[in-house]
């Protein structure tokens, strides 16, 4: 009995280091990506991390109800802080907003 709970623990571990080298491979991509011009090189970057992310914090135990929760959080208290990019933009309100309609 204790083999298949071991190749599961073998398995998790191999999936959260794959999904590891995804995120540096993709945020190479994003800067390529960027660097480039290349919108449709950008948005599959950017799409590939948040779903690289979210599944690993779901193999580490983190529904992904609380990343969302955090990120809405974060926001919130960057705006109240008055990060940078809120204070010239508007990003991170406008962020918040569409987070909470969807």
């Amino acid at each position: 009995m204790d083999k298949p709970s071991n190749m599961h623990i073998a398995k998790n571990i191999k999936v959260m280091e794959w999904l590891k080298a995804e995120i540096v491979e993709q945020v190479g991509r994003l800067f390529k990506g960027l660097f480039h011009g290349k919108e449709s090189y950008i948005i599959d970057s950017m799409v590939s991390l948040f779903i690289a992310i979210y599944v690993l914090a779901r193999r580490v135990g983190i529904p992904f109800h609380k990343i969302d929760k955090a990120i809405l959080e974060k926001l919130h208290n960057h705006q109240q802080e008055g990060h940078e990019i809120e204070e010239w933009y508007g990003d991170l309100s406008v962020l918040e907003q569409y987070m909470k309609k969807r």
